[in-house]
């Protein structure tokens, strides 16, 4: 199962285009809001109904945990700890987590980038990270799959794919005539 956090202000983007692809792979994909609310508004203020509202989220249950981008979003993001302490627990554990645009910035200001190539949008990207900022489109290192800005949301989302099963990436590519 794969888990899609959700703040007001996310990327809509980032956030669906990446929940459509793993869908279409056939992965059980359950957005996620972090307050009691399964409404959330997006960045240019559309309306989305999560999955899950926090007090259901168990994070045990997750492969991969999806932090999408937007500044607004990824603040509301940031300023929840219980989130901060559940992406430690799954990093600690060898999951999966993957964060696009700013939603890398909250993977450094809790030390998870630190030793790992990563790339977020530019501005985003810290020393205090003690990682090593690419100027990339995406980076994977180790269980942290990060991307650079909206323009690589479908890059990021076959990555994604591509790290669990090679085969679910070709008939997702098939589907949506991906061709490099």
């Amino acid at each position: 199962m794969i888990g899609v956090f959700l703040a007001d202000g996310f990327e809509e983007s980032e956030g669906i285009i990446t929940i459509d692809l793993l869908r279409r792979a056939g992965f059980d994909v359950k957005t996620i809001s972090i307050t009691d609310s399964n409404i959330i508004t997006s960045s240019h203020n559309i309306k989305l109904y999560s999955d899950l509202i926090w007090s259901e989220f168990n994070n045990y249950k997750f492969e991969v945990l999806v932090i999408p981008g937007g500044k607004l979003g990824v603040n509301n993001l940031s300023n929840f700890d219980k989130l901060k302490e559940v992406l430690i627990n799954h990093n600690n554990n060898g999951g999966m987590i993957a964060a696009i645009c700013a939603g890398p910035s909250i993977l450094g200001n809790i030390g998870l980038l630190k030793e790992i190539n990563y790339t977020c949008y530019p501005g985003f990207e810290s020393d205090s990270f003690e990682g090593n900022y690419m100027n990339n489109n995406i980076c994977h290192d180790n269980n942290i799959i990060t991307a650079r800005a909206m323009s690589s949301t479908i890059e990021f989302a076959r990555e994604i794919i591509n790290s669990i099963d090679v085969n679910l990436l070709e008939n997702v590519d098939e589907g949506i005539q991906y061709k490099k």
